[in-house]
C-alpha cells in the first residue's frame, strides 16, 4: 500500500525542506518529493505542520521497559526493543555488558533468530566487555572482567555474524590484537572503560579501534602524576581524527558545556548520541529490584552514590537534550541517525530519508516529542497520537 505523509517539515540529507512529501510503499521510502499534491489511491498522513525526521539508530542500550539483555531471553530482548521503539529507535543494536561466554552465546542465539524476522529492527549485537580494565570497570562490573583471551572470541567469532561492535580497554595485554581480529571480521571496536593516554591511543587507532564508547564517562581527562601533566584518554581521542565518539546526552552523564565542546571539536559526521540505557529506561512502573543501582535525578546511580550506573534515557531524550543546549536540530537529528548507521555500516539502508532506503521514519511536534513512528514501513505500535 502506498502511503503519503504531507504537510511537513522534512529532514533530508540536503536540510530541511518545508514543503513536500514522503512516500512509502511496503518496507521502503518510494520518493521524498517538494510535491505535496495528494496522490490518488495513497493512504494520505497529515503531519500538521510537525517535523518530518529518519528514524533513530540505537546503537548502544543496555535494556529498557523493565528487562535487561544480560537477561539473555526472548522476552527480555523483544520487550527492551519495544519500549525504545516507542521513542522513536527504528534500529537498535543491543547492547550485552560484562558476561560470561556461556551468556553471550545465549544472546547471539535470541539476536540472530530475531534479526531473521522480516522487518526485524534489531540489526546485530553490541557486546561491552568483559575484556575490561578492572581500575576502570566500576561496580557494575565488579569480578566480570578480565583480558582478552584469543581461543575464546575466535571461537564465538568463527561461529557468528551477528556481533556487530564489540568494546575494550585497548591497554589490556592482547588488546591489540583482539581489534585487529576484530577488524577483519568488520566489527566495530570501541575503547571503553579505559585509562589510555595518547601513545596508547594511537596505538589502538592503528590496531582497529575506531570508536569511543561513551566518550567522557569511564576515562579519564587532562591529569598530574606528581608534578607532571599527562594528556588523558578524552585529549587523546580529539587528537585522533578518524576517531568516532558517542555521547549519553540524557543531560546528566555530560553537562550542556561539555556536549558543547564534543560537538564543536568532533563535528556531527564523528560524533553521535545514544542512551546506554538500563532496564528501567521506558520503564514506567517498574520496581527497582536490584539492591546495588538507584533511581535519582532522572539517572541511575550504584546504590552507594560512588557513581553512575548508567541511564534511563531514550532517543528522542538525546535529541531534546542537545537542542537546549544550543545544538542545531538537524545536526541532533544526524547524530542519532545518520551518524550513526554510517558507524555500524548500515547507512545503505538506514539513517536518511532517501529514495530506497527503509521506512524508517518520525514525526515530531515542536516539542520533539514522537508523535507518529514508522518501522519498515510499519506505524510502531503506541505512536499513533498523530493521528
Amino acid at each position: 500500500m502506498l502511503t503519503q505523509i504531507i504537510n511537513g517539515k522534512i529532514f533530508t540529507p540536503q536540510g530541511w525542506l518545508d514543503e513536500g512529501s514522503v512516500l512509502m510503499r511496503d518496507n521502503k521510502i518510494l520518493e521524498v518529493t517538494n510535491c505535496d499534491l495528494a496522490l490518488i489511491g495513497a493512504n494520505l498522513i497529515d503531519a500538521k505542520g510537525m517535523y518530518i525526521v529518519p528514524g533513530f539508530v540505537c546503537m548502544h542500550a543496555h535494556g529498557g521497559g523493565g528487562h535487561d539483555f544480560t537477561e539473555c531471553t526472548e522476552e527480555a530482548f523483544r520487550t527492551a526493543v519495544k519500549a525504545h521503539q516507542k521513542h522513536g529507535a527504528t534500529s537498535i543494536f543491543p547492547t550485552l555488558s560484562s558476561s560470561p561466554f556461556s551468556e553471550i552465546r545465549k544472546a547471539v542465539s535470541i539476536c540472530e533468530k530475531l534479526m531473521k524476522e522480516k522487518d526485524s529492527p534489531v540489526l546485530g549485537l553490541h557486546v561491552e566487555g568483559p575484556y575490561l580494565n578492572p581500575k576502570m570497570a566500576g561496580g557494575q562490573f565488579s569480578g566480570k572482567v578480565k583480558n582478552p583471551d584469543k581461543e575464546e572470541y575466535t571461537s564465538l567469532l568463527d561461529e557468528t555474524n551477528c556481533i556487530k561492535r564489540w568494546d575494550s580497554s585497548p591497554e589490556l595485554p592482547g588488546a591489540l590484537e583482539f581489534a585487529g581480529y576484530l577488524r577483519s571480521k568488520g566489527i566495530v571496536a570501541a575503547i571503553s572503560h579505559t585509562e589510555a593516554e595518547y601513545d596508547g591511543i594511537k596505538a589502538a587507532y592503528e590496531a582497529g579501534y575506531t570508536h569511543a564508547a561513551h566518550f567522557y564517562n569511564a576515562m579519564p581527562g587532562f591529569h598530574k602524576r606528581r608534578e607532571y601533566k599527562y594528556e588523558g584518554t578524552v585529549e587523546s581521542v580529539y587528537l585522533t581524527d578518524g576517531m568516532t565518539i558517542e555521547l549519553i546526552a540524557d543531560g546528566i552523564h555530560l553537562p550542556s558545556t561539555i556536549l558543547r565542546l564534543a560537538y564543536k571539536l568532533k563535528g556531527v559526521s564523528h560524533t553521535c548520541l545514544v542512551t546506554d540505557a538500563l532496564a528501567y529506561a521506558a520503564a514506567e512502573g517498574v520496581e527497582i529490584t536490584d539492591p546495588n543501582v538507584i533511581i535519582e535525578d532522572g539517572v541511575c546511580k550504584m546504590a552507594d552514590r560512588s557513581s553512575l550506573a548508567g541511564s534511563i534515557a531514550t532517543m528522542d531524550v538525546l535529541v531534546r537534550t542537545m537542542v537546549k543546549a544550543g545544538i542545531p536540530l538537524g545536526d541532533a537529528i544526524n547524530m542519532v541517525s545518520e551518524t550513526p548507521a554510517r558507524i555500524m555500516g548500515v547507512d545503505d539502508r538506514k539513517g536518511t530519508l532517501q529514495k530506497d532506503k527503509d521506512a524508517d521514519l518520525l514525526v515530531l511536534d515542536r516539542d520533539l516529542n514522537i508523535r507518529a513512528a514508522w518501522a519498515m514501513g510499519n506505524l510502531i505500535e503506541g505512536t499513533n497520537t498523530l493521528f
